[in-house]
C-alpha cells in the first residue's frame, strides 16, 4: 500500500523548513526501523521501499523521510549541513517512533546514524537504538574522503563562491559541495576515538565502490567495540548496493538485527 507523505515543520525563524516523513505503524511490542538516506539521495530509493515493504510483511514499523533539500522535503539543499540534517533526523525520531529502533543507515546515512546514537546516548536515550545496519558508510566524508582530493581550482570556488559543483553518474545534475559542509562536518567528526555504540553493528560494504572505498569501512571498526560488529564484503559491490542480491543482504541482515 502507498504512504502518503506527512509533513512536520523543523527548526524556528529563518530556519524553519518543512521535513516529509512516511511512517508505517507496527506493533508496539516490535522494535521499529529508521531509514536514513545518503547524500542527494531520497526516501523513494530502492533500498528505502524495499525496506519498508518488509518491514511490512514482518510487522515491524518503518520510518523514512528526506532532509530538507532533499526528495519531497523543503529548504534549499545548499544550507543542508550535517548537524542540520541530524536535527531533522532526531526530530522525526522524536515525533515518530517509540520503543527500541533499528537505524539503517546507507552512506552519509550511516555518519548520521551514528551522530544520532551519540546524542540519544547523551539525552539518557540509548536503548532507543537497538542496533545498526549501515550501508557504504560514509563517516566524516567531508574531510577524511573529499578534502584530501579537492582539486586547486575547487579549493578556490570554496574559497571565492562558497561551494563547488561535481558531475556525478547518480543524476543529470552536479553534487554541490559547500563551504559550510566541510567546516560542519570537522564538527561532527566521529572517527576520533572510541564509537561506543552498545548496540550490534552490521556494515555492508562493496569492495568495488568508487565513492567510499571499502578501506574507511575497515577503518570505521577500528573505532568500533570489538563485540557485536559484523562487517560483510561484497566483492562486486558498487556504492549503491541496489541489485536484487544486495538488497537481499539488507533484508537478511535486518532480520538477523530484528530477531526475525
Amino acid at each position: 500500500m502507498t504512504q502518503s507523505a506527512t509533513q512536520i515543520e523543523v527548526g524556528t525563524g529563518p530556519e524553519a523548513r518543512v521535513i516529509a516523513v512516511r511512517h508505517r505503524a507496527g506493533p508496539p511490542d516490535r522494535p521499529g526501523i529508521v531509514w536514513l538516506g545518503g547524500y542527494r539521495s531520497d526516501m523513494a530509493g530502492t533500498k528505502a521501499v524495499e525496506l519498508d515493504r518488509w518491514a511490512d510483511e514482518k510487522r515491524h514499523a518503518c520510518t523514512r523521510f528526506d532532509y530538507s533539500g532533499h526528495g519531497e522535503s523543503g529548504g534549499d539543499f545548499e544550507l543542508g549541513t550535517i548537524s542540520r540534517w541530524l536535527e531533522e533526523s532526531l526530530a522525526v525520531f522524536d515525533r515518530f517512533t517509540a520503543g527500541p529502533q533499528l537505524l539503517v543507515g546507507s552512506s552519509m546515512g550511516g555518519w548520521i546514524a551514528i551522530r544520532m546514537l551519540q546524542e540519544l546516548r547523551k539525552s539518557g536515550k540509548a536503548e532507543r537504538v537497538s542496533g545498526l545496519l549501515l550501508l557504504a558508510p560514509a563517516p566524516d566524508f567531508t574531510s577524511d574522503l573529499h578534502e584530501p582530493l579537492l582539486t586547486e581550482a575547487q579549493k578556490r570556488d570554496l574559497d571565492t563562491k562558497g561551494y563547488y559543483e561535481e558531475e556525478t553518474p547518480y543524476g543529470p545534475d552536479p553534487n554541490v559541495f559547500t563551504r559550510a559542509l566541510f567546516e560542519d562536518g570537522r564538527n561532527n567528526r566521529v572517527m576520533t576515538g572510541m564509537i561506543e555504540t552498545g548496540c550490534p553493528v552490521h556494515i555492508i560494504q562493496g569492495m568495488e565502490d568508487p565513492d567510499v572505498p571499502y578501506s574507511h569501512a575497515l577503518r570505521l571498526i577500528e573505532h568500533l567495540p570489538a563485540d557485536d560488529v559484523v562487517l560483510t564484503l561484497v566483492r562486486d559491490g558498487d556504492h549503491r548496493l541496489s541489485r536484487p542480491q544486495d538488497i537481499s543482504l539488507l533484508l537478511n541482515a535486518a532480520a538477523q538485527m530484528l530477531h526475525d
